[in-house]
């Protein structure tokens, strides 16, 4: 055996007793005749003595030891004289007599502490060492308790978990597919699921209730801070439910988890907030609630002939930013220059001061009285030393996203975005449908298969673009962690929802035959919904990615820089394949 104790679980009323213990150097300091090591392992570090007045070899042998030797040590348990209380170990030590080296370390390319000197592409190179790092390994220790406590708690409501396959076909509608080419059948290719969708709708036509699985998930799309190319979903559904059913059933979940891992209490019922109304007040089907500066039009204010790029605008917005009134211009132009940006798009900013003395400084002053600027200053709840940032545009809901991303940038500079504090809510009565440019049709918003409101569907045949779907996401602190909708389980619904998004009979059998044939058989009543497993554990953990929560991450250009993948594939496995590569010159 070469490990009986754990560093983390000495403690002073162990003193006096023989222990063994195994784990890597984390430093080593010698002092006179004495050697010092701290040893860490999982648990924790422990301080090991090397005496060269007790044994000059032994000693001898420890000053040899390097960063990130794996060791193992034997000895007694001792009071330390020189307390450390950053440590839950700090008041002993181990009186080392035995020393087994039992791998040696080359030097690593960054120090394996909290606060680390290595950047994020060299830790990425070296996952495995970064994972030694107490700062990583409990984010992984979070995940895993999290897992179990999600499965322990859709068992005891009833959940059966299924594993669903990983090698399905191939369904275009949505995020681009991985693909994989089937050697077996030449010419042909599986897909990589988005997510169980179709697989977990066939469970419920085949009487699994009340299923669930912990699901591998893979989306071929640009990478953000909170994506990757593969991911992790606690995916759900449920036959026989409505809308609420759904929606209480899962808020009970993250009341249970934010109570066990966070210990915070979420009121006994969250806010429900129609997809309009967030956009209205937030510019967002996400909103972060953990601060105000909610959005007010100010069209019927602003909109009165003398100024034209008002004047033109189908949208004129604003936010009251408490308490910067003082803002230098410096401070302005930065902000000016952040809403400027290509990824925020916007032309401009108009800003209001609304001085501690009285008086107003605004960028707009040769435009508009004294009197319309305080028309402004009424209708926006604005007090004296308050600051208004206002946003126009010829598309609202686009000019809206640009100032939602201006009232997070606000938010995060007066450090209003609290990770420890927490702000969930609903989101309901999603469109339908969105319009896509690209594709130049309407698309799911969701996807396929979510029901519309039945109050809207005479809508479906004329106004498709006004139809409400009974869909729900559930947001935290600004970021959508799960959602989900009720599906369509009458087949003639389905097909008419298939013919709005341009499939042709054909085309659906040929695609999602097998579900349609399925919904032939008696088909429940059911919904889902589907939780994103690591987006949850880094709200959790205050994380800023999700990259933080997973063992071997991508970075943000989809590649494993540890394992150096994707990469070309040997020319027998492409001929076995019957591939050819025929990359196009750019």
């Amino acid at each position: 055996m070469y490990r009986s104790n754990t560093c983390g679980e000495l403690r002073l009323s162990n003193a006096g007793q023989v222990v063994t213990l195994a784990g890597w150097v984390q430093r080593t300091r010698k002092m006179g005749g004495m050697t010092f090591v701290d040893l860490r392992d999982r648990y924790g570090i422990t301080q090991l003595v090397f005496n060269e007045a007790i044994d000059k070899e032994l000693c001898d042998r420890a000053n040899k030891l390097g960063r990130e030797f794996c060791i193992q040590v034997e000895g007694t348990v001792n009071e330390r004289e020189s307390k450390n209380k950053n440590l839950p170990t700090g008041d002993i030590e181990i009186i080392a007599s035995k020393l087994n080296i039992l791998s040696e370390s080359i030097t690593p390319p960054f120090t394996i502490e909290d606060n680390t000197d290595g950047g994020d592409d060299i830790r990425m190179k070296y996952r495995y060492l970064d994972l030694r790092r107490n700062a990583v390994r409990k984010n992984l220790e979070l995940r895993h308790r999290m897992t179990i406590l999600i499965r322990n708690f859709l068992d005891s409501k009833d959940f059966i978990e299924v594993e669903t396959p990983i090698l399905i076909g191939s369904t275009p509608e949505g995020a681009r597919d991985f693909v994989v080419p089937s050697r077996m059948n030449p010419g042909q290719f599986y897909a990589l699921p988005q997510s169980p969708q179709t697989l977990k709708q066939l469970l419920m036509v085949s009487g699994f209730d009340r299923y669930f699985q912990i699901a591998k998930c893979f989306r071929d799309e640009d990478l953000r801070a909170d994506r990757q190319p593969e991911f992790t979903q606690i995916d759900c559904e449920m036959s026989f439910v409505d809308q609420e059913d759904v929606i209480s059933l899962f808020e009970d979940m993250a009341r249970h988890l934010f109570k066990e891992v966070r210990g915070v209490e979420l009121p006994a019922k969250l806010q429900q907030m129609t997809w309009h109304e967030a956009m209205r007040r937030f510019g967002s089907d996400k909103p972060d609630l953990r601060f105000g500066m909610e959005f007010v039009e100010l069209m019927d204010v602003m909109k009165i002939g003398t100024f034209s790029v008002f004047d033109q605008a189908e949208y004129i917005g604003g936010i009251c930013v408490p308490g910067c009134a003082n803002y230098t211009r410096k401070q302005l132009d930065q902000i000016t220059d952040f809403v400027k940006r290509p990824q925020v798009g916007a032309k401009g900013l108009v800003y209001i001061k609304y001085n501690e003395d009285g008086t107003i400084k605004s960028s707009v002053d040769k435009f508009y009285g004294e009197d319309t600027l305080l028309k402004v200053k009424e209708k926006m709840g604005a007090k004296n030393g308050d600051l208004v940032l206002i946003l126009s545009g010829d598309k609202a809901n686009k000019t809206r996203t640009q100032l939602c991303t201006l009232r997070l940038e606000m938010g995060d500079r007066l450090g209003l975005r609290d990770k420890d504090k927490f702000e969930c809510l609903w989101i309901v009565d999603f469109p339908l449908f969105e319009w896509s440019d690209e594709e130049e049709r309407l698309m799911a918003t969701h996807h396929p298969f979510t029901l519309p409101n039945p109050d809207d569907i005479p809508l479906l045949d004329e106004h498709p673009e006004q139809v409400r779907a009974m869909a729900y996401d559930f947001v935290c602190n600004g970021i959508e962690v799960g959602g989900g909708s009720l599906r369509i389980h009458d087949g003639k619904l389905q097909e008419k929802m298939f013919k709005i998004l341009g499939f042709t009979p054909e085309r659906a059998m040929a695609q999602f035959g097998f579900l349609i044939n399925a919904f032939k058989y008696g088909a429940p009543p059911h919904a889902g919904l589907a939780f994103g497993l690591d987006r949850f554990v880094s709200i959790m953990a205050g994380l800023d990615s999700i990259r933080d929560c997973i063992a071997f991450p991508k970075n943000n250009s989809g590649r494993d820089v540890m394992l150096d993948a994707p990469g070309e594939l040997d020319p027998k496995q492409l001929e076995e394949l019957q591939l050819k590569v025929d990359l196009r010159q750019e």
